[in-house]
């Protein structure tokens, strides 16, 4: 199991034209490793791995300015993709996939490409608790630097660091460790469920059934990225299409930390929350390719789509296999409209009987009333609680602990001010 950390670097000019130059260089190398895999794909029908990759360009002109062990990784990266291609081709063939995968394709003319440095590189220790970055002959010779230096974060141990990258993006530069994690005993119980049902304005709504039930507000997220598109927007008012600029680089960045932020912010909170109340399954509700047809209207799925939920979603099972939890992915049709409390039958897509009817309905926005007891509950903790209900006989579950307090009061938390609300 692996981690990895961001730390912005900031250069100063002669290290930013370095950083720059070898960037391109890696980001041409890219492009120079997918003409020969792709002409060895379409012309002989051959897979080449990495090896053959390595062993083709190793007298490039755009591989000698890069150290030989990052230029190795930069055509090891091709390699694997033509590798995972082949994979999902064959998973095509047999039926597996419902669209046929691409071949690896070339990234832009003139861009920016990352570039990684195994610990091999790197050399065994700190300097002066630097960590010094080799650069290749062509580098030496026209800048007159054979390496620079970055600091190493204060809260990781060197000694477990197993690669370090240069991420481009947007204008800056970014130093990403990636180090080896211990898998972490937690004491819970299986038994123990979180359901989560996903949204805009209630971007996580999460009920359980040892009695909890809160909801991770998406306003602020949502506003977030209301401003972004307005300012874009007005940025790209009467430009055409592939107009950019320093601004809409520097306003984009901002955006998309402020999208990372919030996704390590909900998830801890949602495995932070497990751990203190030993719950040991966690259940996510997730239609496959929903954003692709998503039709609720130009507005709505411009706020939805823009939303990261499948970044959110991925980062939560990370953290639980990290802590020992088990996560399990589900279908969530129909859980917003069937009734929890009256146990309405549960379709899944494109299998609803045609006399199938839900006993509640929702009567306003947020709003849920059942059937037969004709009680008012929460309308997304509804589809929380349906949630369980689609996986709680395979996997044994006991769901007497989701009460109608549960599914009424959820506790609502505002991520950034770290603030609870009243109950609703």
């Amino acid at each position: 199991m692996f981690g990895c950390q961001q730390v912005l670097i900031k250069p100063d000019k002669e290290l930013k034209a370095v950083l720059e130059f070898i960037c391109g260089e890696s980001n041409k190398l890219h492009n120079c490793a997918v003409y020969y895999a792709r002409q060895m794909y379409f012309k002989a029908r051959v897979y080449v791995r990495p090896f053959d990759l390595i062993n083709e360009l190793k007298r490039n002109p755009h591989y000698g300015a890069l150290c030989a062990q990052a230029a190795q990784q930069t055509c090891g990266a091709v390699g694997e993709s033509v590798k995972s291609f082949k994979g999902l081709i064959k998973l095509f063939r047999e039926g597996g996939l419902e669209h046929r995968p691409k071949f690896p394709n070339y990234r832009t003319k003139d861009g920016l490409h990352l570039i990684a440095y195994p610990k091999q590189a790197l050399g065994k220790k700190l300097i002066d608790g630097q960590i010094s970055i080799p650069l290749g002959q062509k580098v030496q010779t026209w800048f007159g630097v054979k390496n620079f230096t970055i600091q190493m974060p204060s809260n990781l141990d060197y000694a477990v660091v197993r690669e370090v990258r240069i991420l481009p993006r947007n204008g800056q530069f970014y130093a990403e460790f990636v180090y080896k994690t211990e898998a972490v005993y937690s004491d819970v119980d299986p038994k123990k469920v979180l359901g989560i049902d996903h949204g805009i304005d209630n971007w996580l709504t999460c009920v359980s059934n040892v009695g909890s039930s809160f909801i991770v507000d998406g306003r602020h997220l949502k506003a977030l990225n209301q401003w972004y598109n307005k300012r874009v927007s007005t940025l790209m008012d009467g430009k055409s299409n592939g107009f950019w600029s320093h601004q809409l680089a520097r306003i984009t960045e901002k955006r998309n930390r402020q999208m990372r932020d919030a996704v390590n912010k909900a998830a801890r909170l949602v495995v932070t929350h497990c751990l203190e109340n030993r719950i040991g399954t966690v259940v996510f509700g997730w239609n496959k390719r929903q954003k692709d047809s998503a039709s609720m209207g130009r507005k709505t799925n411009q706020k939805f789509v823009q939303i990261p939920t499948a970044r959110l979603k991925k980062r939560i099972e990370q953290l639980c296999e990290q802590y020992g939890l088990q996560f399990v992915e589900t279908e969530e049709s129909y859980t917003s409209k069937a009734s929890f409390i009256d146990r309405d039958f549960l379709p899944t897509i494109g299998a609803k009987p045609d006399e199938w009817k839900e006993s509640g309905r929702r009567v306003k926005r947020g709003l849920y009333r059942t059937g037969l007891q004709n009680w008012y509950i929460n309308a997304d903790c509804n589809g929380a609680a349906n949630i369980i209900r689609k996986v709680a006989t395979m996997l044994g579950l006991d769901l007497n602990g989701v009460s109608r307090g549960v599914l009424t009061a959820p506790l609502k938390v505002r991520l950034w001010t770290l603030q609870e609300s009243p109950r609703l």
